[in-house]
Formats: structure tokens, sequence, C-alpha cells
């Protein structure tokens, strides 16, 4: 296995990548947990309006931090032996801009993306509207 600072810069980059994968898996939790409380509670209104949106958003941030990681892993990896290819291999794949926003809108259409956002949501607001 390559030892070069660039190797160990990868190996590094691609932990914070897969810490960020779990830090949005937290914030999937967080949204579960207060849209919970706010049925529980009676304040579904309060709850769907303010902290799932942004906690949405922030979910975004958190994704484009990831991104920029990614960035520079493949940067690494244009120069790298092919044990470190794995984000160039995957950049090798992606679409242009249409099929990428194409590919964005099918992801977020998935059930491990909507969930709990849009289906959060949905109940907040039908718990709502029978208050």
């Amino acid at each position: 296995m390559d030892v070069s600072p660039l190797g160990a810069e990868w190996v590094a980059l691609q932990q914070d990548h897969e810490r960020y994968e779990a830090s949005a898996l937290l914030v999937k939790l967080v949204a579960v947990v207060l849209a919970t409380l706010g049925i529980a509670l009676s304040w579904p209104a309060l709850a769907a309006i303010l902290p799932l949106p942004v906690l949405w958003l922030q979910e975004g941030i958190l994704r484009t931090s990831q991104s920029r990681l990614g960035e520079r892993l493949l940067r690494i990896e244009s120069g790298a032996s092919d044990a470190y290819r794995l984000h160039t291999e995957w950049q090798a794949g992606r679409p242009g801009v249409v099929g990428l926003v194409a590919e964005y809108v099918r992801n977020a259409l998935r059930p491990t993306v909507a969930f709990p956002y849009a289906v959060l949501l949905v109940v907040m607001f039908i718990n709502a509207s029978t208050h």
C-alpha cells in the first residue's frame, strides 16, 4: 500500500467523506425526533415549518462540504496508483448537466433520501389540519 503523503491524505479525506455520510444520517434522525415531538406535543406546524426545512438545508450544506472533499480526492487520484481511483472512476460515469439534475431528482425521490423529510412534512401537515 502506498504510504506517500498523498496516499495518507487520500485515506484521511476518504474517512472524512464517510463521516459526512454519518453526519447526514444524524441530521435525518434529529428530524424524525423533532417531528415526533411536534406531533406528541401537538405543535406539528411549528415542527414542520421551521426545523424540518432547516435540517433539510443543513444536510444540503453537509453534502456540499462532502462534495468538496470528493473534488480533492479526485485531484489526488489523478496522479495516484490504481489503489486510489475510487472517485475518479465514479466521476467518469457522471452524466451531463441535464442528466445530473435528473439524477438528483431521482435520488431525492428515493425512499432513503425522501424519508424522513417528505414523509414527515406530510405527516406534520396532516396532523396540523386535524387539530
